[in-house]
């Protein structure tokens, strides 16, 4: 700020320097907090051959991309979602070899294992050729369970019954069966890969066989969020959560059940502004700049008054009186001294 405004060459020349030594700093730092995620995996096959002998099935696991290197905060926390999927890859997605036989395929079923890394975040996938999700039985689970009528059943899209497995009330303590086993966990999965800013998706072929996939942030301390303002306020969206930034007409705004939505190739997303979640007054005239973000359940608009612009941000944690509220994952402290809130798109809405 102080060189645009007198415009000294010696003094930008000391701060591109001082810029340059400082990324370098980062990037040491960030690199000696990444370990291989190898670590994590190589408990797995153990685990997935014991899990497959006491059900008698026959299974053959390979794991890829062991040398790719996460946050030490996040591989802490990757472990356990991952044992969840796995027990529900072997227990539940895998047939017994008699039944695989009776399908047409080889009595040997395979669960995969693998890690990419995708510009700024980890892709991990679970995937097994196994029975794969039934949609009418997760229909009867959930009827019976009391999460949707009979009525709503009849009109929910596949994709809308495909997530009702991740509900906390899908799961189930009691003795598994064929219909609600390949529920089970599936709502702590999700609740933990949301808890480090990832999300996890799954892709089902019904009697072929399911995919999970989980994308985390590649470390938790320094992460890549677009800079927004509503009102006098700054907050950050991590890049990892943005699909796209749209300009949505006043006049393409809908309401449904008291909410505003908008339509986006042919699809309806849901419209909420950051001034109306932070309860800063607010004014519903004019075109609103969204910021679409992916969420487990779907796509959603956030409408912020500017963008200020990309930015690579150290997270702080919060004071405990701002941690019991929802939507908050952190603070950071900008470049001008002036404090923003990181926001978790999981939770805010």
């Amino acid at each position: 700020n102080l060189n645009d405004k007198y415009k000294i060459k010696e003094f930008e020349k000391t701060i591109d320097q001082l810029s340059m030594l400082t990324e370098d700093i980062q990037y040491e730092v960030t690199e000696a907090r990444m370990i291989p995620i190898g670590q994590v995996f190589n408990r797995f096959p153990r685990m997935v051959r014991d899990i497959a002998k006491k059900e008698k099935k026959k299974v053959d696991f390979s794991i890829e991309g062991s040398n790719i290197k996460l946050d030490r905060t996040i591989l802490d926390k990757i472990g356990e979602p991952l044992i969840h999927l796995l027990r529900n890859a072997v227990d539940h997605g895998i047939e017994t070899p008699e039944g695989r036989r009776k399908s047409g395929k080889d009595e040997t079923g395979k669960i995969k294992l693998s890690a990419r890394r995708e510009k700024n975040s980890v892709i991990i996938e679970v995937t097994d050729d196994g029975a794969g999700f039934n949609p009418n039985r997760i229909r009867e689970v959930a009827i019976k369970k009391g999460i949707i009528s009979e009525k709503e059943a009849k009109s929910m899209s596949r994709k809308e019954i495909f997530e009702l497995p991740f509900l906390p009330t899908f799961s189930t303590s009691e003795k598994v069966t064929d219909i609600s086993g390949r529920g089970v966990g599936l709502d702590v999965v999700k609740t933990r890969i949301e808890e480090m800013s990832g999300s996890i998706k799954m892709e089902n072929q019904t009697g072929k066989g399911t995919r999970f996939i989980l994308e985390l942030p590649l470390t938790l301390a320094i992460i890549k969020c677009l800079l927004v303002c509503a009102g006098e306020n700054k907050y950050a969206i991590p890049l990892i959560n943005i699909s796209r930034i749209v300009k949505v007409k006043s006049d393409g705004i809908k309401h449904m059940e008291g909410n505003e939505i908008f339509i986006l190739d042919q699809e309806d997303i849901p419209l909420f502004r950051l001034r109306e979640l932070f309860n800063i007054p607010l004014d519903r005239r004019g075109d609103i700049i969204t910021v679409i973000v992916e969420r487990s359940d779907g796509k959603v608009g956030l409408g912020v008054d500017r963008i200020v612009g990309e930015q690579e941000l150290i997270i702080k944690p919060v004071a405990k009186a701002l941690k019991k509220i929802k939507g908050i994952a952190g603070a950071t402290i900008l470049g001008d001294g002036q404090p923003a809130l990181v926001l978790d798109v999981a939770t805010l809405i």
